[in-house]
């Protein structure tokens, strides 16, 4: 690349120069390349231990004159065949240029000049691209891709210097994280350390202190552990780390790859050092954190946020904290964690206004909302801005707002008598609006939290839930959205549907709500809405019993936008096909029982409680296994405090039956200690009727236990365990997603490789390797090659086995690492046809079952399958249209020339005839027993009662898997047997045993040419009997064909120079020598074939002629024609056709009986096609090669300097 010209003193230290000029000097880096010595060794540690590895290119051209003694730099290249092309252009455009100066001045300033101009046209051209990264990052990024063979797509996000303990040495150098990698590379004294991870194999992420390295990042995969230390900021690089990392852990889940994110905002003023990247990650990881502390939608893009204190009128105090401002929200957190939280929607706001300053209240900010509020904020740093940016969101906003919500919304199914309790709890919160407010716009405090703690009036819970769960904000920006989807999804069928349909009178049966089709019908639009809504989730089991829950308290509705805030926001993850969030959650769980409850961890660990009880508690918010009147007051707090709650009530149970929990024996014995208790906590101020509770009453005893109050058990898990942050549960929620990801793998792992049938030879640990390499070729196309039409996105929601399917070209890719026949440039023809012939389905992918079944084929089949495999690769549907588009014709003239053929051969009949009587007997037979079993049907349809038996039988002839014959295998034409010697002459090219294998081959090629020569004829002939039943008495009979001892097919000897090229000639000689055609029919019989013709290898052979043969010199066999000797034919045959300029006879085909039999009598292609390879070391080499090379290296050099 082109550098703004800066001055270089010493032009030599460190630097070799290795071309240069009267005005420019071109030089490598020392310890750059091979050799340099000590002093190269030296330079090299230098420059990795230092910033310098990622700003010092490997080379650079500098400018100079005659008399001066500064340099100037004016590019540099991280390869040399970059350099040279800067080199060529300065010695083509500039030298004579330069020459006509006569002041070195004027020489300098013209280059610079120049330099500064080509570097700006540069610079236009790439403008429309948006954020540039810094020069310092794209030299970083040129040199990990060159240094880790990365592709163009793959993205450096940032790089740090640290230490990597190998062993207890820490190798100083280098970490470069990319989206999709984490790289490191070290050079020191001559030893390199070069390691590549992906991020979807990270198991295990955490920063750690121990006593030999104080601070340290910790990174597991399945078969490694890495330590890094030393680093300058390590709190930064490990979140980016997690950020990645919790990326790739998506990308598994539900394969979204990393896309930038064009929405978030940008910095008027981008760091010089920081990549567009790493912003967009910083920005993204804001936006989700404030989403989350706000329960705003997910859309929602935060634009910015700015110090501030708010006036708080409750208590006449000003509070400091953070004032944050997005698309269509102000929102405002206290710094004490209780003191304040404010919501301002924009769709509310009527005023905004600049207040008049003061020393008590200085840069002041008012906002009026339509509900009569009025918020002041102030020690704003930047209001004026500020207030520019709001009046801009302010403009985008719809003219048309929704109405207020409280007057709109239904009444909800439960009407319950107001009793005193109740009375008391809506007066607490109606003085609570009066001094907080009421409605998104409130000011929520510990106030707030202690009246939910008291429980939500059933009157208020509806409205309640839909402010601090954030559902309001969806469903009064979505007017009509729900109808609209109801009326959409009304008497659709899916998969989901049907499970709705088979849940729905499960859904809390006690509650008579639920015990007619008024409630039973809203259950179902609502759930068939959201699975409308959101395909991916559909429906999961425990959903029906939330929703029916939410419904009792709101309209359909109302329940529909709760039931997205928790399966969307508030409970990720949970109701998806295989309950990650709920599995993460109870991992979390076991995590803090270990933490809180140390003596009664290993107790509950030894009976395995903890993952029975677990997944119902938070699936259904405890609404499955506790009475409905406790578990409602636990949603209430639930959608004010999230998933902190729902752990420390399970906490609280835990510990309250510790006692009885570690007396007990076994699983069953702990579960229905629980289960008990479960049941009797009670709610003594519900205003409802007590319903009575199913898994209550089947586990009630002689004697039930005292019962226990909600409200108790709450205080007590505030009390106990309250020290639960969020941003605690956020960090151990991303370490246990990491577990369960890959435990989930694994179990997907293990679910394929048993669904493999038992006899492909390979073992259990060759097929997870292969099942690894096989899914790490399909996700790096998610993340590298999206542009291929045909690499689709993987859907989790599949079988296992269809998750991960490949394309042709990774098929290809995988084909030429892995398979024991390599064929050199010939390998992605083959490739490609043995990936048709695996696509059975003809979808363009194919699966890791249908891979694994090529694999087997070519390794552990024996010689015939072996055969019989590269037999169908040159047979349609392996063969691709162009291919076979010759077959075909060949067929049309075969059917319409065969009533011309020649007078047949009488001597060859008698190998045919016992076959043809054969054959036509068997079809009598099969014909008659047809037409026996057609009567027998009608008897039986008729007259007779049906025979179960009989159709049991044929039921399971119909389920048998017939096993392919050779005998079913389709004849091969001439030019198919063209591409078949043409695929081994390339596979035996690179083997120790070439020449012999070369020998061979011909050998039996010639072989097989005679023998098709013979059946055409005997073919033609048998045409013609059909047509002449009675041949005329004066005819004589045809002659026998000319028949000698060919001389086979000999290739070059290893010395001569045309052994690999234009080998031609040489076998067009033998075959004029080995010329076996009659003209005309006419001739003498001159003795036997070199193999006698066995009836096995004849008996198929119906329409042959005259044959060609592969050019053994020729082993790249780039084009049919060149490679093609044409030898015999008759003279007045018509049905010689011309392709790709030779011609190729149409009538000549021959049997894979007749192949496998001649290639037995050449043991050296017996023993190459049994010889046994392993597969375990080309996975090895592969998994090296996982990813694509770049195509800048210092091998070019030699090209280069010529």
């Amino acid at each position: 690349m082109w550098l703004g010209p800066e001055e270089v003193l010493v032009a030599n230290a460190l630097w070799v120069t290795e071309r240069a000029n009267p005005f420019f000097v071109l030089q490598r880096r020392r310890g750059h390349g091979k050799g340099g010595g000590l002093t190269g060794l030296l330079v090299g540690t230098l420059d990795v231990v230092l910033d310098s590895s990622a700003r010092v290119a490997p080379y650079r051209i500098l400018h100079q004159t005659q008399d001066s003694q500064v340099y100037w730099t004016v590019a540099c290249g991280s390869s040399r065949k970059e350099i040279t092309k800067h080199w060529e252009w300065l010695e083509n455009n500039l030298l004579q240029t330069l020459s006509i100066f006569d002041n070195e001045e004027d020489i300098t300033t013209f280059v610079k000049g120049k330099i500064h101009g080509i570097i700006a046209e540069e610079n236009k051209n790439l403008q429309p691209q948006g954020d540039e990264d810094p020069g310092k990052f794209k030299e970083a990024e040129l040199k990990m891709r060159k240094q880790f063979g990365m592709p163009e797509g793959e993205k450096l996000v940032n790089y740090y210097s640290c230490s990597y303990w190998k062993g207890r040495v820490p190798r100083q150098g280098w970490l470069y994280l990319t989206v999709n990698h984490l790289c490191f590379y070290s050079f020191l004294l001559g030893k390199e350390v070069s390691l590549v991870v992906q991020w979807v194999d990270v198991t295990r992420l955490e920063k750690n202190a121990t006593l030999l390295f104080p601070e340290s990042i910790r990174v597991d995969t399945r078969d490694q552990e890495l330590f890094f230390s030393m680093f300058l900021n390590i709190s930064e690089t490990f979140k980016l780390m997690e950020q990645l990392a919790n990326l790739a852990m998506r990308q598994l889940l539900d394969s979204e790859g990393f896309l930038e994110d064009k929405a978030l905002p940008r910095p008027p003023r981008p760091h010089r050092n920081i990549s567009a990247l790493k912003r967009d990650l910083d920005a993204r990881a804001k936006n989700e954190c404030y989403c989350a502390t706000f329960r705003l939608p997910g859309d929602e893009r935060l634009d910015g946020h700015t110090g501030c204190t708010l006036w708080t009128p409750f208590n006449k105090l000003h509070i400091p904290g953070q004032m944050f401002i997005s698309s269509n929200y102000i929102c405002f957190a206290s710094k004490e964690e209780d003191a304040c939280h404010l919501i301002i929607p924009l769709r509310e706001v009527t005023i905004v206004e600049k207040a008049d300053s003061s020393s008590v209240l200085p840069s002041p900010l008012s906002i009026s909302t339509k509900s009569k509020m009025t918020f002041l904020f102030a020690n704003l740093k930047d209001r004026d801005f500020l207030v520019q940016r709001i009046s801009d969101f302010l403009q985008k906003m719809p003219s048309k707002t929704p109405g207020n919500s409280r007057a709109g919304r239904k009444a909800s199914i439960v009407d319950s008598a107001p009793e005193a309790k109740e009375k008391m709890k809506e007066e607490s919160w109606h003085i609570h609006f009066f001094e907080y407010g009421r409605g998104m716009c409130m000011y929520r405090t510990a106030r707030t939290r202690e009246l939910v703690l008291k429980g939500i009036p059933e009157s208020l819970r509806g409205e309640l839930w839909l402010l601090f769960s954030g559902a309001w904000n969806e469903m009064v920006t979505h007017p009509g959205y729900y109808a609209e989807l109801v009326e959409k999804s009304t008497g659709k069928y899916s998969l989901a549907t049907e499970e709705i349909e088979r849940d729905l009178h499960r859904s809390m049966p006690e509650h008579p709500a639920f015990q007619n089709e008024l409630g039973i019908a809203a259950l179902r639009r609502v759930l068939t809405a959201y699975a409308f809504r959101n395909p991916t989730i559909g429906y999961c089991q425990a959903m029906n019993i939330v929703t029916s829950v939410l419904l009792l308290y709101g309209s359909e509705e109302e329940a529909f936008w709760l039931l997205v805030a928790l399966c969307e926001r508030m409970l990720p993850d949970y109701y998806n096909t295989r309950v990650v969030g709920a599995l993460v959650d109870q991992g979390i769980f076991e995590e803090l029982t270990r933490d809180f409850l140390p003596q009664l961890s290993e107790k509950m660990q030894d009976l395995g409680v903890i993952p029975s009880i677990s997944l119902s508690w938070f699936l259904t918010l405890f609404l499955s296994v506790m009475p409905f009147e406790s578990a409602a007051v636990i949603v209430d707090c639930f959608f004010y405090e999230g998933i902190k709650v729902i752990l420390q009530v399970a906490l609280a149970i835990l510990d309250a039956n510790m006692e009885q929990l570690l007396g007990c024996n076994d699983e069953g014995e702990a579960m229905t200690v629980l289960g008990r208790y479960l049941d009797n906590v009670v709610n003594k101020q519900s205003v409802s009727p007590p319903i009575p509770h199913l898994h209550a009453l089947l586990t009630s005893g002689d004697d039930p236990p005292e019962e226990v109050d909600i409200f108790d058990l709450l205080k007590m898990s505030y009390e106990k365990f309250s020290s639960l942050r969020a941003e605690d549960i956020e960090q151990m929620r991303f370490k246990q997603r990491l577990k369960v990801i890959q435990s989930l793998e694994d179990t997907a792992k293990r679910s394929v490789v048993r669904a493999i049938p038992g006899d492909v030879g390979f073992s259990i640990e060759e097929l997870e390797d292969l099942y690894m390499v096989f899914k790490a070729k399909q996700l790096a196309s998610q993340y590298w090659g999206s542009s291929r039409p045909a690499a689709v996105r993987r859907d989790p929601s599949l079988p296992y086995l269809e998750q991960y399917r490949i394309d042709t070209n990774q098929f290809q890719e995988l084909f030429a690492s892995l398979t024991p026949w390599a064929c050199g440039s010939h390998t992605p023809v083959l490739a490609g046809r043995m990936f048709r012939l695996l696509d059975e389905n003809k979808d363009s992918l194919i699966n890791f079952k249908e891979f694994v079944t090529g694999m087997s084929r070519m390794y552990h089949g024996d010689l015939t399958e072996k055969l019989k495999v590269l037999y169908k690769l040159h047979l349609p549907p392996a063969l691709s249209p162009e291919e076979a588009e010759s077959a075909l014709e060949a067929t049309h003239y075969f059917t319409e020339n065969s009533s011309s053929e020649a007078s047949p051969l009488t001597s060859d009949l008698d190998l045919f005839l016992p076959w043809e009587a054969q054959e036509a007997l068997q079809q009598e037979e099969q014909e008659g027993a047809g037409n026996d079993i057609q009567e027998k049907r009608r008897e039986e349809k008729g007259t007779s009662p049906p025979e179960y038996r009989h159709y049991l039988r044929m039921w399971a002839k119909e389920k048998e898997v017939q096993k392919e014959t050779i005998k079913d295998l389709p004849k091969m034409n001439q030019e198919q047997f063209i591409e078949l010697c043409k695929t081994l002459y390339n596979m035996f090219s690179e083997d120790p045993m070439e020449q012999d294998l070369y020998h061979a081959i011909a050998t039996v090629a010639s072989l097989l040419l005679r023998i098709g020569e013979v059946g055409r004829r005997f073919s033609a002939w048998s045409g013609k009997e059909s047509r002449d039943s009675a041949p005329e008495e004066g005819e004589p009979p045809a002659p026998d064909p000319p028949q000698d001892t060919a001389q086979e097919l000999q290739p070059p000897a290893a010395g001569d120079p045309q052994a690999k090229a234009g080998g031609d000639t040489h076998l067009g000689k033998a075959l004029q020598e080995s010329q076996v055609v009659g003209e005309g029919g006419g001739g003498e019989g001159r003795g036997s074939p070199s193999q006698p013709l066995s009836d096995d290898e004849t008996k198929d052979d119906m329409s042959m002629s005259s044959y060609s043969v592969v050019s053994t010199g020729s082993l790249q066999c780039e084009d049919l024609a060149d490679d093609t000797v044409l030898v015999g034919g008759e003279a007045h045959s018509p049905v010689a056709t011309t392709h790709s300029g030779g011609a190729v006879d149409t009538d000549w085909c021959i049997s894979f009986e007749q192949i496998l039999a001649s290639i037995l009598t050449e043991s050296v292609l017996v023993n190459f096609f049994e010889k046994r390879v392993d597969i375990g070391l080309k996975i090895k080499d592969q998994r090296k090669v996982e990813r694509q090379f770049s195509t800048s290296s210092d091998h070019e050099q030699s090209a280069v300097l010529g």
